[in-house]
């Protein structure tokens, strides 16, 4: 409960706010002052009214000032401007990333955070043990999980983990050590027998800079809402993230994934051939209904992604950006494969009855309903491994589809609009080293077309 103390023609209002890391009280403060000409009893009433308030907003996290604790701004940060600015999953990943955060900073109070505690809070996520350790299956748990003969839900829903888990278990895939210990159980036979542990290592460069940007994030706000007069992440440089060229296909390697996909599942067969053709973002593909496809005018009409949470289920939501949502062109070959797909998804629902909820998709799983954006490239990633393809993910595919339009001479301005880019600028950030490769090809073609010309005049001459 709040205490209040008489000063002259004022209140003191003080709050306790339970106790800090360092097991010492938390308290705030306000001062009020009642109008003049009010009864003992108004007063009295001004005052607790005053005080009732201002504890609320005090239990709330809505009292900020720089005694504020990161923990108690981040979760307000969180509530009032990320939820409603941000996508969900980046929300989903800003939260995931908080926790290093909030264990190591969220008991100090904004204004005593220095560039010194950021520099130090960054080299501890280089250190080893930083991340939870996963475990490796070994290979004798792909034999068991067949030899059981259920399918990878069934026997999910036995042990107790969700069906991604048992598909990471049959490939070779990391899983946490709660899960682990849940299939061993369940299996009766010690851990070691079935998994190994992962390698213990920190943080890479990529994930520390993203722990920089949020934070940074927060303290911004902070300095917005006049809570701190600077934010400490702009005196302090975070980790270089060494550059690493996009993962592509040439027009070879795309010939041979296309061939390789003969005899697989059509459904994915499909939405691979499409990633390339298009250069759609594996959400954006796995968000197309039917009536975004325009079958006269030979286009796709982009405009949102389908996404999913573990706490949400699949859910829809904007492109990434204003310039994502777009309308592309497609060729009579890709209309001839969306046309072919569409008349064997017709048959799959009539096949299915009353068992097919009806979506709308263009890619949804077997009951109608749309497909886990994560089976896609759960599948491609097996796929790829098991016909000993070139080392590529799905997101692969759409720097394949860019790649080929730069080597075939398309502008970049196209390039950029057709991929849903931000700006030019980032397309030209992208794909600097194909543009360098084009580049050098015009200038080949420009020399040898001048050449040419030369031999010409010369031959008239002569």
């Amino acid at each position: 409960m709040a205490n209040i103390c008489k000063r002259a023609n004022s209140y003191r209002i003080t709050v306790s706010c339970g106790i800090n890391g360092k097991n010492k009280h938390i308290r705030k403060y306000k001062t009020v002052t009642p109008p003049p000409g009010l009864t003992p009893k108004q007063e009295q009433k001004f005052v607790e009214k005053a005080a009732s308030e201002f504890e609320q907003k005090c239990k709330t996290g809505q009292v900020l000032d720089e005694s504020t604790r990161l923990n108690d701004f981040a979760e307000k940060w969180f509530n009032d401007y990320a939820e409603k600015q941000l996508e969900p999953r980046t929300v989903a990943r800003y939260r995931d990333i908080y926790k290093r955060i909030g264990v190591a900073l969220g008991n100090m109070k904004l204004s005593a955070i220095q560039p010194h505690h950021l520099l130090e809070f960054y080299e501890n996520l280089a250190e080893k043990g930083v991340r939870c350790i996963n475990y490796v299956p070994l290979p004798i748990l792909a034999d068991t999980i067949k030899e059981t003969g259920k399918s990878l839900e069934a026997l999910g829903k036995d042990i107790g983990v969700a069906q991604s888990v048992m598909r990471s278990c049959k490939h070779g895939r990391t899983v946490t050590l709660k899960s682990a210990e849940k299939v061993a159980d369940h299996f009766k036979v010690p851990l070691t027998e079935l998994f190994e542990p992962g390698e213990d290592k920190g943080l890479s460069d990529k994930t520390i800079r993203e722990h920089h940007v949020l934070l940074s994030s927060i303290f911004s706000t902070a300095v917005q809402w006049q809570v701190i007069f600077s934010n400490p992440c702009e005196r302090v440089k975070p980790p270089k993230v060494e550059y690493k060229e996009s993962r592509y296909l040439d027009e070879n390697g795309a010939a041979a994934l296309f061939e390789a996909l003969e005899g697989e599942p059509y459904q994915y067969a499909v939405m691979i051939q499409l990633f390339v053709h298009t250069g759609l973002r594996r959400a954006e593909l796995c968000g197309l209904s039917w009536e975004d496809i325009d079958f006269i005018n030979k286009q796709i009409y982009v405009h949102k992604n389908s996404l999913y949470l573990p706490k949400k289920g699949i859910f829809e939501s904007k492109t990434k950006t204003r310039k994502s949502t777009r309308v592309i062109k497609i060729s009579e070959d890709v209309l001839d494969i969306i046309n072919e797909y569409r008349k064997w998804q017709n048959d799959l629902k009539a096949e299915r009855g009353s068992y097919w909820q009806e979506s709308g998709r263009l890619f949804t799983k077997d009951n109608g309903q749309p497909i886990f954006p994560d089976t896609i490239s759960k599948w491609f990633h097996e796929f790829v491994q098991r016909k000993q393809l070139p080392d590529v993910c799905v997101h692969s595919l759409r720097h394949t589809n860019a790649t080929l339009m730069i080597a075939a001479g398309t502008p970049l301005k196209i390039v950029s609009d057709r991929l849903g880019h931000a700006s030019i600028q980032t397309t030209g950030n992208i794909y600097s080293h194909q543009l360098q490769s084009a580049d050098a090809v015009a200038a080949d073609n420009i020399a040898a077309m001048l050449k040419k010309g030369r031999d010409n005049n010369n031959k008239k001459i002569g």
